[in-house]
């Protein structure tokens, strides 16, 4: 195992801002074929954006809908159909659900506002994108390397089966703490980004923990039935080397999907569990052809379902898309550790999410869902009063455990 080198100061300045995280996941798409240079320009004017109650009344007032998109109205109502499906005909909320009642925060509609003047969806809005996005990375891989951690962090890195596998730890105290296992979104065709390593860092630094990273190979190089069993042994061997220490999964988007499938090759093979399931907007079922799907598609700021669906079948290589290892929602939820999952009305993936909470309750594997109303993929990430609550709730998880 060797030591990588710190972060560098002006990085450690930087930290302290969780607007540059919002930077961080901004630039998570410049090297997308379809971002041009402009979009660099539009990042850099974020850093000194006047973020004020007043500017953001005159400046991110909601825009009416286009013709083509629902309006609120319209939005809600695939959200109450979605929690219908799953509090039943009594329409009582369940304690485990948590839902903002109140409308999205200033913050989020400015948030939702700029992802939609970056040219962010273009990259999934037809599965030729995709291909042509996936074609640039093979000849340009993008590089993995630990950036933006921030103070009070050591990183190391080792490697494991073939895979890259970073390892963070408080400065301080770098021997003890419990696990987190952090597996990255980026539909399974996109490399671990600053904004990831933000998010790694502050769960090192603030919940004391020891985060595992592994840099698993991207679709279509490698596909669902080399990364689900892999990634199972990782945890496999980790539970194993922890001790009494607490493991606890935490993955975004296609890292939760990719999470929750691990758990359920473990379960499967007889193995130990982890002690817990932190699921940031997941991705666990790869076919989107619900009508609930098709009417949140308009109103996300940042995917769109052709895109998904084509790096769906990416990662599935020769197995059928409605494969566990592929869609974690079709694999069953018996004999699951406690989970931990958040969503929000305007992310094209949030039916799964409540669907996926049903079917744990059902088995009775117990599941916090938390559910944003007008919070768009991955909104724990960003810098908003939404987000600064869902990592609280994160960073209370990890300390105490889920139950």
């Amino acid at each position: 195992m060797r030591a990588v080198a710190p972060t560098s100061a002006s990085t450690v300045a930087r930290d302290l801002s969780w607007e540059a995280l919002f930077l961080g996941f901004v630039s998570g798409f410049r090297a997308m074929p379809c971002v041009p240079n402009a979009s660099r320009k539009y990042e850099r004017s974020l850093t000194s954006y006047p973020w004020s109650a007043t500017n953001a009344q005159r400046h991110c007032s909601p825009a009416p809908p286009a013709a083509h998109e629902p309006n609120e109205d319209a939005a809600m109502n695939v959200q109450d159909m979605t929690v219908a499906a799953q509090v039943g005909s009594d329409r009582r909320t369940p304690p485990e659900l948590h839902t903002t009642s109140a409308g999205p925060s200033w913050q989020s509609r400015c948030i939702n506002a700029l992802l939609r003047l970056l040219p962010i969806k273009k990259q999934t809005a037809s599965a030729a994108a995709v291909q042509a996005h996936v074609r640039k990375l093979a000849l340009r891989p993008a590089p993995h390397v630990p950036t933006g951690l921030g103070r009070g962090v050591q990183v190391t890195r080792n490697n494991a089966a073939g895979w890259p596998v970073y390892r963070t730890a408080p400065s301080a105290r770098p021997d003890t703490g419990n696990y987190v296992v952090f597996l990255h979104g980026g539909g399974f065709i996109n490399e671990i980004v600053r904004a990831h390593w933000r998010f790694i860092g502050y769960l090192t630094r603030n919940a004391g923990v020891r985060c595992v990273v592994p840099i698993f190979p991207l679709a279509p190089a490698a596909t669902a039935r080399d990364l689900v069993p892999g990634t199972g042994e990782l945890l496999r061997r980790l539970l194993e080397e922890a001790g009494p220490a607490k493991v606890t999964v935490v993955g975004n988007s296609a890292g939760a999907g990719l999470g929750l499938a691990a758990s359920q090759w473990l379960r499967d093979s007889g193995y130990r569990q982890p002690d817990g399931l932190v699921l940031i907007s997941p991705a666990v079922d790869a076919a989107l052809g619900r009508p609930e799907h098709m009417a949140i598609a308009a109103r996300d700021p940042t995917q769109d379902i052709p895109g998904c669906i084509e790096a769906a079948r990416l990662y599935a290589g020769n197995l059928d898309v409605a494969h566990p290892y592929v869609s974690p929602l079709n694999g069953g939820f018996r004999g699951l550790p406690p989970m931990l999952a958040f969503t929000g009305t305007y992310d094209i993936l949030h039916p799964d999410s409540i669907e996926l909470a049903a079917k744990a309750r059902a088995v009775g594997t117990p599941i916090e869902l938390h559910l944003g109303q007008g919070q768009p993929h991955n909104y724990p990430l960003l810098p908003t009063p939404e987000g600064r609550q869902a990592r609280e709730r994160i960073l209370r998880a990890l300390a105490t455990g889920l139950r």
